[in-house]
């Protein structure tokens, strides 16, 4: 008797992808893989039935963690993200729209997931009290996230610069510890269907899904055992390509059961807390992050995630968030980071001026002047970044964040410039 040949499926495939591509890492000795951050679902909201859209989302998202776990990465959040709100709320009264958002966060709150709502203005010519609506919505809720577009090809939206700034204040004004403004970032020429909040947002059919990694730690393994520059970038490289090669052999198994289109990758290695990507350039310059040798560290990073061939989204670039990152926070606290070299850092990194403390007392008008460097930066070198700035009521330069958030590092706040 003959017997028949049982061919692999294509998922069982996929997913031993997944495994062979970190090995690598691992017989390199160190290697613990990084964390999925966030799959994030890209959906077309209809306000008459959300409620399905979301069940039905929540149903994909679930089996896309279970696959993303059995390939031995943990998934931290779960993500739903949708067109600019303003195009779902049209018609509403303000009444309404709190009320539509305000279910939609219970709903959060109850399933485990977070939601983007999109940018209140893209352009300047959208209507300014959306951006209102958004302070007020954000203000209300603690599962939503929004944004506003501050520039794009068409130049700097100043409209929006000061609308922007506006909201931060409000909602620093208005938010428990002020923590309102990490649930909001002005965005510059950041393009659509990235997994990584608060400047999430689409303008497609939506039934897309995309990966953004806490990958912060393969920076710190790749930098500790290199012995110069160069060596650093070729380590960097090898270890990024082998886990990105790895998530998206897991997400073709993704598409292919759910039949949700994989929209791509960020590459961007998010810190949190101990997992320090401030830690990591450390360990490379010897110099505390903000020395001599931290623009080279920086550049090393972002030139490698561009070379490396994946499907990508979002920013794919470095991630320099203050207070999500010990380092940093400490470094912003003793002063050797400031606002100026952050900036400039910006322009060989990725996401610009990320969860950047400031005293309470700064003016709207001198939040608007920080947002409008960074859209003027980001045109110049047409390149993604963002402002997510997070002035703190009632403290002033010396004075210490008391922010109650399990993903926040408190600091010192540092003197304007």
């Amino acid at each position: 008797m003959v017997r028949s040949r049982r061919r692999a499926s294509p998922r069982l495939l996929c997913m031993l992808l997944a495994v062979l591509c970190t090995l690598p890492l691992l017989a390199r000795g160190g290697g613990e893989k990084p964390k999925v951050r966030a799959v994030t679902a890209f959906i077309r909201l209809d306000r008459n039935q959300y409620r399905k859209q979301i069940d039905e989302t929540l149903t994909m998202l679930r089996r896309a963690r279970a696959e993303f776990v059995q390939a031995g990465f943990e998934v931290q959040t779960l993500r739903i993200t949708t067109q600019p709100f303003p195009e779902y709320v049209r018609d509403l009264s303000r009444e309404q729209a709190l009320a539509l958002f305000r279910d939609v966060d219970r709903l959060a709150t109850q399933e485990g997931f977070i939601m983007a709502i999109g940018p209140a203005m893209m352009t300047d010519f959208d209507d300014p009290r959306m951006a209102d609506l958004l302070a007020e919505i954000l203000g209300a809720t603690v599962n939503l996230d929004g944004s506003l577009m501050v520039a794009a090809d068409d130049g700097i939206h100043w409209k929006s610069v000061q609308a922007a700034a506006q909201v931060v204040k409000t909602l620093s004004l208005r938010t428990p510890h002020s923590q309102g403004a990490l649930h909001f970032a002005a965005i510059a020429m950041v393009p659509p269907v990235t997994p990584f909040y608060p400047g999430s947002y689409h303008l497609g059919p939506g039934r897309a899904f995309a990966v953004g990694l806490q990958s912060a730690n393969l920076v710190a393994e790749a930098f500790s055992h290199a012995q110069n520059p160069k060596q650093a970038r070729g380590l960097l490289e090898e270890d990024f390509e082998e886990i990105a090669h790895g998530v998206e052999g897991v997400a073709a198994a993704i598409q292919k059961e759910t039949g949700w289109l994989y929209a791509g990758i960020d590459l961007s290695p998010a810190p949190l807390k101990e997992v320090s990507i401030g830690a990591a350039i450390e360990r490379l310059t010897g110099a505390k992050f903000g020395s001599s040798g931290t623009m080279t560290a920086v550049a090393i990073i972002t030139g490698t995630l561009r070379d490396i061939v994946v499907r990508r989204t979002g920013y794919s670039g470095l991630m320099l968030p203050v207070l999500e990152d010990s380092v940093l926070a400490q470094r912003w606290s003793e002063g050797t980071l400031k606002l100026d070299a952050l900036l400039a850092y910006s322009a060989v990194c990725g996401t610009g001026l990320d969860a950047v403390p400031l005293p309470g007392d700064i003016s709207t008008e001198q939040l608007a002047k920080i947002i409008g460097d960074v859209a003027s930066l980001a045109v110049k070198l047409r390149k993604p970044l963002s402002a997510r700035l997070l002035p703190v009521a009632g403290k002033t330069a010396g004075q210490r964040t008391e922010f109650d958030d399990p993903y926040l590092v408190n600091a010192t706040l540092q003197a304007l410039p």
